[in-house]
């Protein structure tokens, strides 16, 4: 059961008031499913709101940050912890080590990286947890379509393809993470 979602999402608020609405909904809907949240620390965007609606209806909220972004100030101030961690590299393993389950919400290069990372580790064996991406809007459709080509092509296996969940819905995302069984690691012949 997820108990800890890891969620990546924009440091920026988007062009469109939808995407701040969205992740607004996304914080309050972990705190009715009884979701903490591991999150990037940030107090911009849709990092802040999430973590804010998750605050707001009293749930818990535990940032990792660098120790760059830290002294630029952009932490929030209100969470339940917030670890400051040298890098990025140790940020990434440190929220994927403390979460159960990792998504990724309409966001950046950022978000992208840290969560491509989280699947492409998944093939590795070095990560067993779920992976999904909230695809708010068709945000993630040209995503999953590159996946599909990745798959078509050789370059993918389609139980890799098929470990991570791509769905704009909640529920569904929750129902893809309480049922996965991760994929034995690749092995190569």
């Amino acid at each position: 059961m997820i108990k800890k979602l890891a969620v990546y999402c924009g440091a920026r608020p988007g062009c469109n008031q939808e995407y701040i609405d969205m992740a607004a909904a996304f914080g309050d809907a972990m705190v009715k499913n009884h979701i903490e949240l591991v999150y990037g620390g940030g107090r911009f965007g849709l990092m802040g709101t999430v973590a804010n609606h998750v605050l707001d209806n009293g749930g818990h909220a535990y940032g990792v940050i660098t120790e760059e972004l830290y002294s630029r100030n952009t932490s929030l101030s209100r969470l339940t912890d917030l670890k400051v961690t040298a890098n990025m590299d140790l940020r990434k393993e440190t929220m994927m080590d403390m979460a159960d389950g990792l998504v990724a919400l309409p966001g950046g290069l950022g978000t992208a990286e840290e969560v491509i990372q989280a699947a492409s580790w998944t093939g590795v064996g070095d990560n067993a947890k779920p992976v999904a991406f909230f695809n708010y809007n068709h945000f993630y459709d040209q995503m999953y379509e590159q996946f599909v080509v990745m798959n078509r092509e050789g370059f993918l296996e389609k139980e890799y393809l098929d470990a991570v969940c791509f769905t704009d819905s909640f529920g569904e995302m929750l129902d893809f993470m309480n049922h996965y069984q991760a994929p034995t690691y690749r092995q190569y012949h």
